[in-house]
């Protein structure tokens, strides 16, 4: 079989010889996929990228989430994943604050955009996400869109080649979050969306850094 091969779930992907699996079950020696996705193969793993599917939290992980409740101690925020995720006080902002006196909306409020960074991940799915991040910020203006949490990285491409083709040509400030939601502003904002929604329909396809070099006037 050939890297980039899509494969169904029970497809049968060669014999495990020590290698780490991914999206794979394993039957004797013999491993088989567990979900329809892209196969990559190498002489130390065997995994398939589901080519759909929601957002499960990881710790560490750089998100994009929306602030949708505000509570005594932090914030709600929706992760685009079936768990929302939690923003205490002390990982959002560095200066002490009298929650009995100062309204926590005007460090973030309902409806706002930030890039954060996931500290906590429970087995009850309690999530936590924290600002204290070196990248870490409120985005301002600006629009968002949802990808397959799982093309993220063919977004960002090798060594982030790929998004920075895309912020280079189109002019356009960036910012993907590995929950599957992307935030762009600025410059040519409908060729950026069009170059992102091809790479997510098209994430299987060889050449596809070829095709959107193109499609964006390389």
């Amino acid at each position: 079989m050939s890297q980039r091969e899509i494969v169904l779930p029970g497809t049968y992907l060669g014999e495990r010889k020590g290698r780490k699996i991914n999206n794979c079950y394993v039957e004797g020696e013999s491993v088989y996929s567990k979900v329809l996705g892209i196969l990559k193969i190498s002489d130390e793993e065997i995994s398939v990228v589901p080519l759909a599917g929601k957002y499960f939290p990881k710790v560490g992980d750089r998100i994009i989430g929306r602030i949708e409740e505000i509570e005594v101690s932090g914030w709600w925020v929706d992760i685009n994943s079936p768990y929302r995720a939690f923003l205490p006080l002390p990982e959002a902002v560095e200066e002490f604050v009298d929650v009995r006196r100062v309204d926590l909306s005007r460090f973030y409020d309902i409806g706002d955009v930030i890039f954060c960074k996931i500290t906590k991940v429970t087995k009850n799915k309690i999530i936590q996400v924290s600002m204290k991040d070196m990248i870490a910020r409120k985005l301002f203006g600006g629009i968002t869109i949802k990808i397959t949490p799982y093309k993220v990285a063919r977004v960002i491409g090798k060594g982030g080649s790929m998004i920075e083709l895309i912020k280079k040509k189109t002019g356009s400030e960036i910012y993907v979050g590995q929950n599957g939601v992307i935030w762009i502003k600025g410059g040519n904002k409908e060729k950026a969306i069009e170059a992102i929604l091809t790479i997510d329909r098209e994430a299987h396809v060889a050449g596809l850094t070829e095709k959107i070099a193109k499609m964006l006037g390389d």
